[in-house]
């Protein structure tokens, strides 16, 4: 169900928020024209006192669905504010309203995300696929496809690991090829332009130089999130994984993995209205690459080095592989069972029809000088 549809038609929910290293909070209600009715909250959170709690239900009552988070949550801390200000007038010695192991942030985000009809990761049956070696050129054109086959039906929500051993720059749909790309400098090292469908910046990929996979999901999945909200939610499973490897990483908005080590990937999307919302969601994170050659082929502007506040392009490759002491393979094999663990994902492959369409994508669109030079 989209946002708009909820607005438009009456329904119940319930929605969770497990919150990282907290507590479980759990928002039901009912959404009657775009508005909260009768809205419950639970969980196994902590909160003085009693009165406090009482009136967390009646404090979200009428909340819209085009409320922002953080109106939600003043609404709450202003009912708060209300409990102790007539407890002190009833004569009472009051504690001040304490919430532990959640915040008023959190519930806001679990309404929103309930009154906006989202799903959750153990709503879906996934499949995961650790792919065959292919061109990059037609990695990218699997993007499309893939994306199209979730928005179709024809295929559950499903992530997919890249391989490859060509050498390509994947640029961001709407960069400049002439201004991230030194033609002379791909050319010398053998490297092709590809341009995907989503947005965000380049990629330099060697054959096993970095970690690269795709995510295809109903839009659902991140409904009642803004954008930076939504990649760090379909990236903490990859934080799971990577904690269990050794790695103290995090976001960085909107859409940079890193660590207190340096930076390790970042992230892009695209989203298509079809099939009621879908969304591509893609990581690459890099593993091991030489960034001599990288910064040969790929121009990395001064105000982006700037704006990342470091004095070197080339310290903002950060490898895994330095970090965990793995094998890229055991790299991939440990966040394939991370995500397995998340969702109960079963293994899957790609389709022989999926990839003569992607093959046919790549004659007619990502292999072609039009696309590939799009933007100049």
């Amino acid at each position: 169900m989209t946002e708009a549809d909820s607005t438009a038609e009456a329904h119940t929910f319930q929605a969770q928020r497990k919150v990282p290293g907290g507590k479980l909070v759990i928002v039901d209600g009912t959404v009657e024209d775009g508005h909260a009715r009768d809205v419950v909250i639970s969980g196994d959170f902590f909160l003085e006192p009693e009165e406090a709690f009482a009136a967390l239900g009646p404090a979200l009552e009428g909340v819209s669905l085009r409320d922002s988070k953080a109106d939600i949550a003043a609404r709450l801390d202003a009912a708060f504010d209300t409990v102790y200000r007539e407890l002190v007038e009833a004569g009472e010695e009051p504690l001040r309203p304490d919430l532990q192991g959640v915040t008023t942030d959190d519930i806001a985000w679990a309404l929103k995300r309930g009154m906006a009809g989202a799903t959750e990761f153990y709503d879906h049956e996934w499949e995961i696929i650790h792919d065959k070696v292919r061109p990059t050129r037609e990695n990218v054109a699997l993007d499309e496809v893939l994306l199209r086959e979730v928005a179709a039906g024809r295929r559950g929500p499903t992530v997919r690991f890249w391989e490859w051993e060509d050498k390509a720059a994947v640029i961001g749909s709407f960069q400049s090829y002439q201004n991230e790309i030194d033609a002379a400098g791909a050319k010398r090292h053998g490297v092709e332009v590809v341009r995907r469908i989503s947005g965000g910046g380049a990629m330099f990929m060697e054959g096993g130089n970095c970690v690269t996979f795709s995510l295809y999901a109903p839009l659902s999945l991140v409904a009642g999130l803004d954008y930076e909200e939504s990649y760090r939610f379909l990236d903490q499973w990859v934080l799971n994984a990577l904690s269990t490897m050794g790695v103290n990483a995090f976001y960085e908005p909107i859409n940079d993995i890193t660590s207190d080590k340096g930076k390790i990937g970042g992230a892009a999307q695209k989203r298509l209205a079809a099939g009621g919302g879908v969304i591509l969601h893609h990581d690459t994170m890099s593993y091991d690459i030489d960034a001599d050659k990288m910064l040969e082929v790929l121009r990395v502007g001064k105000a982006k080095i700037s704006d990342k506040g470091i004095r070197s392009s080339k310290k903002r490759v950060d490898p895994l592989r330095s970090q965990t002491g793995m094998l890229r393979e055991e790299v991939i094999e440990t966040m394939i069972a991370t995500f397995r663990k998340t969702t109960g994902a079963e293994l899957g492959e790609v389709t022989p029809d999926e990839v003569e369409r992607a093959r046919t994508l790549v004659a007619e669109k990502f292999g072609t000088e039009e696309w590939t030079h799009r933007v100049p």
